[in-house]
Parts: C-alpha cells; structure tokens; sequence
C-alpha cells in the first residue's frame, strides 16, 4: 500500500492511495454491498457508472451465507461478484453488537446465534480474520467490540482492553495468512479500530495504543449509536490529532451528508453508510438542497429529473412523476432508480470535496453546502 497526502486544508486532507486492486483518491464513501450486492437491484456494472471507488462487504452475512470457504473455492469475492476495484470487509464486531440478546462475550472471542437459523456461532479475531482473507478483500477491518452509547466507564475501560489485546491478536493472524500459499490476497490491509464510548481520555489512550502496531489504516468506530451529533463531532476532535497523518482515518458507519462535511474537516478520509440506499428505497433522495419524498403528492406532475445536472441513471432518464408512478405501484424498477441517484449523489459529492480541498477552499465549500442542505437534512 502506498498512501500520500496530495493536499490539505486546515484539518482536511485529500490523499491517494494505492492498493493491489486499484487506487482509492480520498476522502471516499464506500457503497455499502452487505451480502456482495447493494439493496435496490444494484449490479456491479452499475458501480462503474456511478463513479464508485469501494464496495464494502459484510464479513457476519456472507460467513453464514454463502460461506466464506465456497467464496474462496471459487476465487475470492472480487471475481465472485465480477468486481475488480477495492473492497473493504468488515470485521462482524458490529453485528455481534447488534445480536446483543444472543450473544457471550469472552477473552476468546463471542458466541453468538445466527440470526437465520439459530445455530451457535463463535468468533474471534483470529477467525475473522480467516474468513476475511478467505474473501480475499483490500482491506479487512479488526476484530473488536463497539459499545452502546451511552455505557458505564468501567465496562468501556475493560472492553477498549481487551479490544487491544484482540488486536495484536488480528495483526498476528494476518500476518500468518499472507505467507500461506492458498491466501487470496497476500497483499490484505489491516485497519485497526479505536473505540472508548463517548470518553475522550479513553479514546486517546485507544489511538495512542493502537498506533504502536504500525497498521495499515485507522478506523473510529462506535458511533452513530446513540450518542448526538455534537458528542460525534467532539471525539472526532479528540481521536484524530493522535492517529498518523501519513494513514488513512476511517469513520464507520457514518452518515449523513452534514456528517461527512463536519468529519471531512476534523480530517476523516473514509466513510460509509447504509443511509443513501436504505432512504432510496423508500423514495427518498438527496439532492444539493436537501431530501425530497418522492411519496409526496407534489411530485406526480413533475416532469423534471429528481435533480437538474445530475448525471445518473435516474436523472439522465427519467421524470420525479414516472419515479414517484413506480413507487407507488410497488415496481422494483423505481427502487432501483433511487438507490442510483442517491449513491451517484454521494459519490459526487466526495468528488466535490476533493477538489475544494485541492483547491484550498474547503470551508467555504463545507459551509455553503450545509446552507443548502439544512433545511431539509434528516436521517
């Protein structure tokens, strides 16, 4: 991997980085594909038009369906699902946070239940990481627990702990499945993730520790689960100036796009978000000056694009009345359209973002585009 730094405004940061499956320009929001395909009827093909850089995968849903072993047999995820750009996998620490009525918490690892059929499931870092390089993904997230916000100071102590001590533990894994001739991907990245709740001293103390591993990326996980914006945007401030300039800092699970904005400028360079896909599917879209409900009965004679210039399937196509027609007659095809306009939306704005930081206006940018999205932004 190779990840330089090409620009910088006050905190924020546009870089380049280099991977075995292509080059990332950053900041980058990555196309949430949880089971290997984006929600809505998105093929892979429609990636490449939309001008999306990552696809992120899931590794909890395709461990226990269809199989991270059969993945592998048949060549890894990236020819699985005819995809030759960059894929991020997750670690499946946040979907054993999610199945907290089913699951133990050890030393070793979690047991847990499978939310399809029941039948127990153990992981740990060392298995996450088996399955992950049985992908064969860019880049595999750390083993780790993501806490709920808010949650005693004791627990998140001793949870940040053992999440270090998981860490080493991931590291050394991978280091392991590189050097075997069988792996995928030999050329696998490892981010590692600072938790610590809502408690910035606790967060420092996690990036200063995690920092000593020389990783290949650093994530902030833990939040979008509770806790405000504001408490969001002051960990930021507090974890960022004490992860490394020279590696890429990765905001998971986040957000909106005031979010990305605020995070962009406190020096995030990742993201991704389930929020342009999931609105789409339900008729709602992004554009530069906020969320429209194509529900709404406003739009049923409304022949221009869900948003003039967009360049989109949608928008290149199709009028918000024919949109606002198929959803309301249930067609998948509406859906779809939404999903792309949306993720085209996303996609395009981080285009923005980089040349305003290139171009050393970034503020200004920041700070005209939520004018224009405030009034109507919402998750």
């Amino acid at each position: 991997m190779k990840y330089e730094v090409i620009a910088t405004c006050g905190k924020a940061k546009r870089a380049h980085m280099e991977t075995v499956h292509g080059v990332i320009e950053t900041p980058v929001f990555m196309n949430v594909g949880t089971v290997a395909a984006i929600k809505g009827a998105v093929a892979t093909t429609d990636l490449y038009d939309i001008g999306t850089q990552v696809e992120l995968s899931n590794t909890y849903h395709l461990h226990v369906r269809t199989g991270d072993k059969l993945i592998k047999e048949l060549g890894g995820l990236h020819r699985f699902m005819n995809w030759d750009r960059p894929i991020l996998t997750d670690s499946g620490g946040f979907q054993v946070f999610s199945l907290a009525g089913m699951r133990k918490i050890k030393e070793e690892g979690v047991t847990f239940n499978s939310h399809i059929d029941g039948h127990p499931i153990f992981m740990g870092p060392e298995e996450s990481m088996q399955i992950q390089s049985n992908l064969g993904s860019t880049i595999a997230m750390a083993f780790d627990e993501c806490i709920e916000n808010p949650a005693p100071r004791d627990y998140v102590q001793k949870s940040v702990d053992r999440t270090t001590r998981w860490l080493v533990r991931c590291r050394n894994e991978m280091a392991r499945l590189n050097s075997l001739p069988d792996t995928v991907n030999k050329e696998q990245l490892l981010f590692g993730i600072n938790q610590g709740g809502t408690y910035d001293d606790i967060r420092i103390e996690h990036a200063k520790e995690i920092v000593k591993l020389d990783l290949d990326g650093y994530a902030i996980g833990g939040l979008a689960v509770g806790e405000s914006h504001e408490e969001m945007y002051r960990i930021i401030d507090a974890v960022v100036p004490h992860l490394p300039q020279d590696k890429p800092v990765y905001l998971m699970g986040v957000g909106t796009p005031a979010n990305i904005l605020e995070a962009v400028d406190r020096g995030v360079d990742f993201f991704d978000c389930v929020y342009p896909s999931r609105n789409g599917r339900h008729g709602h879209v992004y554009t530069r000056e906020g969320k429209l409900n194509l529900f709404n009965k406003q739009y049923e004679k409304d022949l221009r694009p869900i948003e003039e210039g967009c360049d989109c399937p949608a928008c290149r196509n199709y009028s918000r009345a024919y949109i606002k027609h198929l959803l309301k007659a249930k067609e998948m095809l509406g859906m779809r359209l939404c999903v792309l306009h949306n993720l085209r939306f996303y996609n395009h704005l981080m285009e923005d973002i980089r040349v305003a930081i290139e171009e050393g206006r970034y503020k200004e940018f920041k700070d005209h585009t939520l004018r224009r999205i405030s009034t109507n932004e919402s998750n």
